[in-house]
């Protein structure tokens, strides 16, 4: 037993004795934090003086040649630093790169009122330049390729964006050249060479795309309202959409808007060739999505990214921070996600200065290494309807089940389905608004099908990307298909989110294959995610139209649609239960997911159990083993 006790001591002695080393550890890494800035409850503190600050450009040489002059492009940066960096004090650095520093010269929308085929982001917001600079940081704004004081041309979030972007996180770490305005080379030996890349809408896209390629000395990404698939912004399964509020938008029209730099018909070659490839005639995903699809690449990601997106944003969709979600959790890259309730717009409008608090803390952790307990915190923070805030581990939200909504002719959306049942058909008519198309969903509509729930005896809450499975033929070799779900209330009904897809693609995105006119096809695709919350006595609805007039091609009106109800259903990611399922006697509407759940919530019991009755064992078995000892020595 003596043997046993100083056993047991000799292991308590070595466990504080890491404990201490860990904690001396702890200590020496703060105080050397603390030397080259002042922290405070986690955060960098104001110290530095913006009004003495360092400005100056720098042109900084990239590896390739996209207008084609026999030279390598440039990206032009303004820098702003500490004052305090000349005289040997080093900072790591916030940067933004944009094509909006010099504005936009966009040319005429599309004509979307055609036959199918057979808003202004702002740059970085001036606040952010002076609050990280007295904070102890650089801030770096870059020029987009093609754009303000950068040659080369723009690519819609093509390669040459990104490879541009990635040359300043390169000059920041000494591995490309930089220059003056006087062809002096620039030497950046006042940064520790951690980047943090910020920026809004296509900003925070190119930020998204500059991750995958994961550059040595970026450490991290705050996309905002950012773009993760290109081929999403401007299409959906298929069928040509519009960013909200900009119908008739293209890549080749946003690539000309930014183009901006000095002697633009330099590019126009490139414009051109972006006009033919994103094929605006057939919508199919080709080669120049993919070359813009970010998701391709996202096991390459090497910085943590803090997600923040707007769950009201009609411009940058809530799909492109969904997928990329998906992708980095996929991935295991340490992430943070904000969903706010706002459009297309500036956390800081939502939060704050409490926003202003949150991305110190990020960027104190992943630049300067504080441990200020930022990746301890829940992953998600959502905003709902009220205003209120809410935290999540996780997106969607764990608790959401998909449930299964069929399509019955009566007009009802029920999870049983009701054999035998009739057709149902209606017209396109692409002159009449989705707003106009959802009033009145009990009546007959000649240009629309609705179909909606029963009462709901709860709230509930969508949380996620709901499903579409219709059977339908049309009368054309062409057409579009746009679904709303909407939350329709005692007063008013509110659309809740949409989908869109083109027919033609019917089995790829990448292909569209002429109808047969009617010939009955099974058609599936994906509304927007979102997360809403239906309140007590309203009804679930879905409607069912063609042309969208605010988001698809306008083609002229009479296509007819036949939908088979009986073969058509939504499933819908729900917290909650429906209306029918607490009906007495109404067994079996429990989803294989719920049984799944109540499987793991038993094996989650019993596992416990069983690994207390395993110690038990063991320990017994030690104690009789010594006690045999004791008896033999005896």
């Amino acid at each position: 037993m003596k043997t046993i006790n100083k056993a047991i001591i000799f292991i308590g002695m070595v466990l504080i004795g890491m404990m201490s080393a860990f904690q001396m550890n702890a200590e020496a890494a703060s105080t050397e934090t603390e030397e080259k800035v002042s922290v405070k409850n986690g955060m960098t503190e104001k110290v530095y003086a913006y009004k003495d600050a360092i400005i100056e450009d720098v042109y900084v040489e990239t590896s390739f040649d996209s207008d084609k002059d026999g030279k390598k492009d440039r990206v032009h940066a303004k820098i702003i630093r500490p004052a305090e960096t000349k005289k040997g004090s080093k900072v790591p650095v916030i940067y933004n790169i944009s094509p909006y520093n010099d504005g936009l010269d966009y040319p005429d929308y599309h004509n979307v009122d055609k036959e199918l085929y057979k808003g202004i982001p702002l740059h970085l917001p001036d606040y952010y330049e002076e609050y990280f600079v007295s904070r102890g940081y650089a801030v770096v704004i870059a020029d987009s390729i093609g754009s303000a004081g950068s040659n080369g041309c723009p690519s819609a979030g093509g390669k040459y964006e990104i490879l541009g972007a990635k040359s300043i996180v390169d000059w920041l770490n000494n591995r490309t050249k930089g220059y003056n305005e006087n062809e002096e080379e620039m030497v950046a030996d006042w940064t520790t060479g951690n980047v943090g890349l910020i920026g809004k809408s296509y900003d925070g896209s190119i930020a998204n795309g500059l991750a995958t390629t994961g550059v040595e000395g970026l450490k991290t990404i705050v996309p905002i309202s950012g773009i993760s698939s290109w081929y999403d912004y401007y299409r959906a399964n298929g069928a040509v959409i519009a960013p909200g509020g900009y119908q008739g938008d293209g890549a080749d029209l946003l690539a000309k808007g930014v183009l901006t730099r000095e002697n633009p018909k330099e590019c126009a070659a490139q414009m051109e060739k972006i006009e033919k490839d994103q094929d605006r005639e057939t919508g199919d995903y080709n080669a120049f999505w993919d070359e813009r699809n970010y998701l391709n690449d996202a096991n390459k990601v090497q910085a943590s990214v803090f997600i923040v997106h707007g769950l009201n944003d009609i411009n940058v969709k809530a799909k492109q921070f969904d997928q990329w979600w998906a992708e980095l959790k996929k991935n295991d890259v340490p992430r943070k996600l904000l969903l706010h309730q706002g459009e297309h717009i500036d956390p800081k409008k939502k939060k704050g200065d409490e926003w202003l608090t949150t991305l110190n803390k990020w960027f104190g952790h992943w630049l300067y290494g504080i441990n200020n307990g930022i990746m301890k915190e829940p992953g998600v923070e959502i905003q709902n309807r009220d205003l209120s805030w809410e935290q999540l581990e996780e997106w969607p939200r764990k608790k959401a089940e998909d449930k299964k909504l069929y399509l019955n002719g009566s007009g009802e959306l029920s999870l049983k389905r009701m054999e035998g049942g009739t057709k149902s058909s209606f017209i396109d008519d692409a002159s009449k608004t989705a707003k106009e198309l959802i009033k009145n969903p009990s009546s007959q509509s000649e240009n629309r099908l609705a179909y909606i729930s029963s009462e709901l005896t709860e709230p509930i809450r969508l949380s996620g990307t709901p499903h579409l499975s219709v059977t339908a033929s049309i009368d054309a070799t062409a057409a579009n298909l746009s679904a709303l779900l909407v939350d329709y209330g005692p007063e008013k009904a509110t659309i809740v989110t949409r989908g869109w897809m083109d027919p033609q693609n019917v089995n790829s995105i990448s292909t569209s294959e002429k109808l047969i006119p009617n010939k009955e096809y099974n058609f599936e695709w994906d509304m927007e995610p979102y997360d809403y919350q239906f309140s007590e006595g309203h009804q679930i609805g879905l409607v069912i139209i063609s042309s969208d007039h605010e988001y698809t091609k306008r083609p002229e009106p009479g296509t007819k649609i036949t939908i088979l109800p009986e073969k058509s259903s939504a499933t819908l990611p729900l917290v909650g239960q429906l209306s029918e399922e607490k009906k007495e006697g109404n067994t079996d509407t429990q989803s294989e997911s719920k049984k799944e759940e109540t499987a793991q919530e038993q094996s989650s019991t019993t596992t416990p159990i069983l690994i207390l009755i395993t110690i038990g064992i063991v320990v017994a078995g030690i104690i009789l083993f010594f006690i045999s000892k004791r008896k033999k020595g005896k």
